[in-house]
């Protein structure tokens, strides 16, 4: 009888990893009336990480290529001013992210007053009527809006697209506020120098955030789980990502060499090596608390919720073209995401940076 039991067990086991849904939409050969939804995703280095001699101008390149693309719309790995405020209501689970990942509107929101949702809410209805000719002083004010909003990457798209003289404080935008909108122009981020550039180039108004950082999970013994994942990430596999990451980073800041980097991010095989150095052997290491799994858990549910927001922004304007500006190791999991979604199209970014 034991047997018997061991033998179903087993076979609910081989069932279980045999079946595939008889339901695939990325099989699925109809199309959507009107123009496809396009996504293209880059996967990016964190500028903060390049060397020190970096400058903001060697993003042009770069820039440049994503411009002729045309995109319509542009999302970022920044977390929006909503999840932001409704994590700082749970700041017992949040406060570490919290001061990690989010930009503190108070400043902005005390010169409108408006807290983060009527921020966004105004921001919103500015845009619902928005001129195709806009005066410097209602960009200013909507920078503003969205810095209360907790947007500040949308509001550095405002501050960019104001002519040089017109970058300054003026009624309720005060002389720290615009100093502040200022320096972002310039900051060492992917965000700022390449998503709000980019947006600001095309035309558009506003970027996208779609990062997700409000995964828990069940408590943990900190220290064991970062041993557990340490052990698993040594390998191989990472030995040679890492080195063949810092002889990328190294010529990144010579003429030709922050493209380069871009290219090699973005080539079909880093997606697979990535996943060989990383979450591969996290789901293999032989915790007893199962820590390796835990990550994966976190990895995989931060991306499904962050390829979601995008699915979101498609969703306000069928036919749009998008690029989203994600961190390398992101690219992966957001392209097999998207992919199986029955109204967006992949962009092979490859081309595209040649």
């Amino acid at each position: 009888m034991a047997l018997l039991f061991m033998a179903a067990g087993l076979s609910g086991v081989v069932n279980a990893r045999s079946y595939r849904p008889s339901f695939r939409p990325d099989a699925l050969k109809d199309r959507p009336v009107g123009r496809p939804n396009q996504v293209l995703v880059l996967g990016s280095p964190h500028l903060s990480s390049l060397p020190d001699s970096f400058k903001p101008e060697m993003v042009e390149p770069l820039l440049q290529h994503l411009v002729a693309w045309h995109p319509t719309a542009v999302a970022s790995e920044d977390i929006s001013g909503l999840q932001c405020d409704a994590m700082r209501r749970q700041r017992e689970r949040q406060a570490e992210a919290v001061e990690a990942y989010c930009y503190d509107p108070t400043a902005a929101g005390r010169a409108t007053e408006l807290d983060v949702p009527a921020a966004n809410a105004e921001a919103e209805r500015l845009l619902s009527s928005w001129s195709g000719t806009p005066s410097p002083a209602q960009r200013r004010r909507l920078a503003l809006v969205f810095l209360a909003a907790g947007e500040r990457s949308s509001a550095t798209v405002q501050w960019l697209r104001l002519p040089i003289a017109e970058r300054r404080a003026e009624g309720d935008l005060t002389k720290e506020l615009a100093s502040y909108l200022q320096k972002q122009t310039t900051r060492k981020s992917e965000t700022e120098l390449i998503a709000s550039q980019l947006a600001a180039r095309s035309g558009l108004e506003r970027v996208w955030s779609v990062d997700d950082q409000s995964f828990v999970g069940a408590p943990v013994d900190d220290t064991a789980y970062g041993a557990a994942i340490e052990r698993a990430w040594d390998n191989a596999a990472t030995k040679a990502r890492a080195a063949a990451d810092a002889e990328l980073y190294a010529r990144a800041v010579q003429p030709g060499g922050l493209l380069a980097l871009y290219r090699a991010f973005n080539a079909p095989a880093f997606a697979a090596q990535k996943y060989q150095s990383d979450w591969g052997p996290a789901l293999t290491e032989p915790s007893a608390d199962a820590y390796g799994r835990r990550y994966v858990a976190y990895w995989e549910t931060r991306n499904l919720r962050m390829v979601a927001n995008i699915r979101e922004v498609l969703g306000r304007a069928p036919g749009t073209r998008l690029v989203a500006i994600v961190g390398a190791s992101h690219k992966g999991y957001y392209e097999a995401y998207l992919s199986q979604s029955r109204d967006v199209t992949l962009t092979d970014v490859e081309p595209v940076l040649r």
